[in-house]
């Protein structure tokens, strides 16, 4: 009696184990499976300061500030190299551009051998995907789908590059198709595994073509000169010697659209009759104004930074609508509540600060990005993180929220934890970020430079024949005017940050800066 019944205990204790073992797998495959999804919105030039949650009260985002509201907003999201494609390789690796291979805008073919976040996801049960511009001379590598633009693609009509390398022309606006590609895609893909999606958009880059929808659309605002839109660059030798102002470089033709040769200029040559028509009419009246005003001197330079922004903005118009969509397609999929939705763009932009268009200095403006992110359940709401964050921080910490292992080769960190909403402590983080640009002299005439950046200063050394420091003191001189290297009372933070520089150059292997750093000019 007593055998039997220890024998019976014995086999119900074997069936509530085996119960547990088959709970806890159900349970464990049912959290794998619940991974998070994450789409990476991923813009060309587009301002910070050109948005509403980071404090414009004129232009209209109101989807990217929903992002933000319903998520986290990054006010110090720093790159590392200000220019579109070595932006890109370093989303893609987590790696300084000295690093990866990909320092400047030039006939670089990306090296797709190295570590990669797409296929890192990808080697960890990730369907991803890149849709739009990519912009880095090679083809997607660790992409189960892409249908992406060749080179800087074309705001109408483009042509896109899918697999297995098919070139097909599109009838429609560049934002418009990207998301519908988007979408369609989603609508389409393996349900089974968690995706991460990449959405290259177009928008902002020059020469700022608006959608047919959007001409005109900041025409009854008056935007303010910057404070140093006229800027004389006193002490500053490479910010005199550059090529990128309003004033001298921005084109009448190509940037504003004033006197455009529809029938040769290769731009037009892809509008077909019933876009040319409502494109030219708007603009047709723009040279008009330009020919009947005959403006000149400071009245010359206040017009073409007006249209400059007008366009500009009136492109950003179509970027963020189609962000809402994208935003909507994933509430009304039930994706919403399992999807990480960043927005970022691959660098800063200046809008009229020094006078200037373009980006590439390690001036504020350019260094700084924007990035916005939500993560229903983690990110508490309405969220600001100020901690210096950088590019190459991306690609952590995307791996992070997969719940991927951080390859050793990346040189970023996971900000994640500075992200969650559950947080009790402070988390250890930089206090100081390190840049490096490189592309000289072409196109904008802006020479090589390294530096860093904290919380309040900002040290710089350009080379290449500039050869000169500059000392930022951000909370007297946010607008960076005053370069104040050399200036007495200043020698005991300029030797600080002079160490630190050296720290950071020898942290991230900067070889080549070092060598530059030894004999630099003091």
């Amino acid at each position: 009696m007593d055998a039997f019944f220890t024998k019976t205990l014995s086999w119900k204790r074997i069936g509530f184990l085996s119960l547990a073992i088959t709970l806890f797998s159900i349970c464990s495959f049912g959290q794998n499976t619940q991974r998070p999804n994450i789409i990476f919105i991923f813009s060309d030039d587009h301002a910070y300061q050109g948005i509403g949650a980071y404090g414009n009260k004129i232009v209209k985002t109101p989807n990217i500030d929903r992002i933000a509201r319903e998520g986290a907003l990054l006010t110090n999201n720093l790159v590392t190299n200000s220019i579109c494609g070595p932006s890109r390789a370093t989303l893609l690796t987590g790696k300084y551009s000295h690093l990866n291979g990909y320092k400047r805008n030039d006939n670089t073919r990306f090296d797709t051998s190295q570590t990669l976040l797409s296929e890192t996801l990808r080697k960890n049960g990730y369907q991803t995907a890149w849709i739009g511009k990519m912009h880095l001379n090679s083809l997607p590598a660790g992409f189960d789908y892409w249908n992406v633009l060749p080179g800087q693609g074309n705001y109408y009509n483009p042509d896109f590059i899918g697999q297995p390398n098919d070139t097909t022309r599109h009838t429609g606006y560049v934002s418009d198709l990207i998301t519908k590609f988007s979408t369609e895609w989603l609508a389409k893909r393996d349900d089974s595994k968690p995706f991460f999606l990449i959405v290259g958009h177009k928008a902002t880059h020059r020469e700022w073509l608006p959608d047919l929808q959007d001409l005109g659309a900041y025409d009854n605002v008056t935007f303010l000169l910057p404070s140093n839109f006229y800027d004389d660059y006193k002490g500053r030798a490479a910010a005199k010697d550059q090529d990128m102002t309003i004033n001298k470089t921005m084109r009448l033709k190509e940037d504003l659209k004033v006197d455009v040769d529809y029938e040769k200029d290769w731009t037009y040559r892809r509008l077909n009759p019933e876009q040319k028509k409502v494109f030219k009419g708007y603009y047709d009246k723009i040279s008009k104004e330009y020919h009947d005003r005959k403006l000149t001197g400071k009245a010359l330079i206040e017009w073409k930074y007006q249209r400059y922004l007008r366009d500009y903005f009136s492109v950003a118009n179509s970027l963020d609508r189609n962000i809402g969509k994208l935003l909507d397609y994933l509430d009304k999929s039930g994706l919403a509540k399992n999807t990480v939705v960043i927005y970022a763009s691959d660098q800063g932009f200046y809008l009229g600060e020094h006078g200037w268009f373009d980006k590439r200095f390690i001036y504020e403006e350019s260094l700084k990005t924007p990035f916005v992110i939500r993560y229903p359940g983690v990110i508490k709401p309405g969220s600001k993180v100020s901690d210096l964050i950088l590019n190459i921080d991306w690609a952590p910490t995307v791996l992070n929220i997969a719940g991927v292992k951080t390859p050793a080769d990346m040189q970023g960190k996971s900000f994640l934890p500075l992200l969650k909403s559950d947080r009790v402590a402070q988390v250890p983080w930089r206090k100081e970020a390190y840049y490096h640009y490189y592309e000289f002299p072409e196109p904008h005439h802006v020479y090589p430079h390294f530096g860093l950046r904290t919380s309040r200063y900002k040290l710089a050394y350009f080379y290449g024949g500039a050869d000169s420091w500059e000392l930022f003191d951000l909370q007297k001189d946010p607008t960076e005017v005053s370069n104040i290297y050399g200036t007495k009372g200043t020698e005991r933070i300029t030797a600080d940050l002079k160490a630190k520089l050296k720290v950071l150059m020898t942290e991230y292997k900067d070889d080549e800066a070092l060598k530059i750093l030894a004999t630099a000019k003091n």
